[in-house]
């Protein structure tokens, strides 16, 4: 009988024996507010009247006022305690805006963003030049497939506990791997021995779009470097077509969606490379991507940052070369990048044509892109099975050869 009386009912009385009626919904109402953070408001001042502050005592009183002391400055710099002075008081303060892409920036509009930035015109697939490498027996790896499972195999399973590695882990470690088994043909190809690799790659370029300052600055993943530059891949009668092709619009995403607005910038163009460095020609950029759930890139932003990163270390290349108010190139420049996440590979070339992107119309710049290329099915530690039937195998099932066949591809040209 007891227990049926104290049974709560939603907006009636609680009562037992030897309670007091106690409502439950206000009760709970009670406990669903949120205690509002005290705000430290400033004392009115009044003209004509001082406050009357414990300062001249030395010690707190509580019935006097607090002083406000001037701020100390010392007499030396304090990098940890360094403030920046308004961006207004700053010597590189421009009154126009620009547009940073950094390593950290997603382009929401992807490959057609990046494409319009950049003023280039797509053709899908490798130009001839690559293909003819992946196709020719002569430059085919030796044992690729058994070097490139054990190297998947090293990633992503051996030396680990867990089931799989988590994908930040393996995908660095992947591409490490890879870039190994092809410097181990440096005996077999002379011109691979004039190669130099560069973490970290620290990157500075500028150019003007309609008329927009946009820039490309940071530290992107790894470049290789040479000494000779690549040889162009589209000829000039290739390069004359391009003047009647369009770009698509972005409306209505403005062009310069996700990029970083700042006011204090400063236009420069810099490889990263000291001056007399023998391999001072960018070749391939391989970029990285972790798939971590909160800052993982879609492979279509993936591709775009490719394009931006290459275009970037083409302009600077570029403006170093023949000055920084030029047009039309007298040689075209190519820079080739390949992006990863560890299991889809993306292979891109850039040939860059014009650097007169005021406008939309007259020559483009070409982009050879190849996406989406998975170099596994699958790769798992231990058997996934349901209902008696294998899922997925243990190890790495699905293996692809002919992909790492393209980044040999991407690795020899030039050495060939």
């Amino acid at each position: 009988m007891a227990a049926s009386m104290l049974q709560p009912v939603s907006g009636r009385c609680v009562r037992g024996p030897g309670l007091r009626c106690v409502s439950v919904s206000s009760r709970c109402s009670r406990k669903q507010q949120t205690v509002q953070p005290r705000v430290k408001t400033e004392p009115p001042e009044i003209p004509g009247l001082e406050r009357i502050t414990y300062a001249d005592r030395g010690y707190f009183l509580p019935w006097l006022a607090r002083p406000n002391y001037p701020r100390w400055s010392p007499d030396w710099h304090n990098p940890r305690h360094h403030r920046c002075p308004p961006s207004e008081d700053m010597p590189l303060h421009k009154d126009t805006a620009a547009y940073v892409f950094s390593a950290k920036c997603r382009l929401m509009g992807g490959v057609k963003q990046a494409l319009w930035l950049t003023k280039s015109s797509l053709i899908e697939g490798l130009p001839q030049g690559i293909m003819s490498i992946c196709e020719d027996p002569a430059y085919t790896f030796p044992n690729h497939e058994e070097l490139v499972h054990n190297t998947i195999s090293n990633a992503c399973l051996w030396s680990t506990v867990e089931e799989q590695r988590p994908r930040e882990e393996y995908c660095p470690k992947l591409l490490q791997g890879l870039l190994h088994l092809c410097r181990t043909q440096s005996p077999s190809y002379p011109g691979l021995s004039q190669r130099s690799f560069i973490e970290n790659y620290r990157l500075a370029a500028s150019w003007r779009r309609e008329s927009v300052l946009y820039f490309v600055r940071g530290i992107t993943g790894v470049v290789m470097s040479t000494k000779t530059a690549l040889e162009p891949q589209a000829s000039p009668s290739d390069i004359q077509v391009t003047e009647q092709q369009g770009l698509d619009s972005l409306y209505p995403l403005s062009p310069a969606i996700d990029l970083q607005e700042v006011n204090v910038y400063e236009e420069r163009n810099h490889l990263g490379f000291k001056d007399g460095y023998p391999f001072s020609h960018p070749h391939t950029i391989y970029l990285l991507d972790p798939c971590s759930t909160r800052a993982g890139f879609l492979p279509d932003q993936l591709r775009a940052k490719m394009i931006m990163t290459a275009f970037g270390s083409a302009v600077a290349k570029a403006k170093m070369l023949f000055g920084e108010d030029v047009k039309n190139l007298e040689k075209p420049i190519v820079v080739q990048s390949v992006g990863t996440d560890g299991h889809l590979f993306h292979f891109m070339i850039l040939q860059l044509n014009t650097l007169d992107l005021e406008s939309s119309n007259g020559i483009k710049n070409i982009v050879w892109m190849d996406g989406d290329q998975a170099l596994y099915d699958t790769v798992a530690g231990k058997a996934k099975i349901k209902r008696k039937v294998v899922v997925v195998p243990a190890g790495v099932s699905g293996l692809k050869p002919e992909i790492f066949q393209k980044f040999w591809a991407m690795y020899l040209h030039g050495a060939v």
